[in-house]
């Protein structure tokens, strides 16, 4: 089931497996929310629009790259930041969840 809001994106952390009907987007943002910085990555950035720009803008961010997050913030057409990684997240994720992306 898609997450009709950040609550149940948060509860579907306690899954073993990301859904398979879900966008590549929210399977990239589940994957970092569980850890596993790689497999968001590896999702994010073979997304050629603005989400997955923005996405591996956060994940850069997160891995402490500020120079090729600030790239990444540019294509995806974003200000860098001032929020916490976590509150970002949030944003990201509410913003698929309205979008449907």
């Amino acid at each position: 089931m898609i997450p009709k809001t950040y609550l149940e994106f948060e509860k579907s952390l306690e899954l073993s497996n990301v859904p398979k009907e879900w966008s590549d987007g929210l399977k990239s943002a589940w994957y970092d929310a569980k850890g596993d910085w790689e497999a968001s990555h590896n999702i994010a950035q073979d997304m050629h629009n603005t989400l997955g720009s923005w996405l591996h803008a956060y994940l850069h961010r997160k891995e402490g790259d500020r120079f090729n997050a600030g790239y990444w913030y540019r294509l995806a057409k974003k200000e860098y930041p001032t929020i916490t990684l976590d509150e970002e997240l949030k944003v990201i994720v509410e913003y698929m969840i309205k979008n449907k992306t």
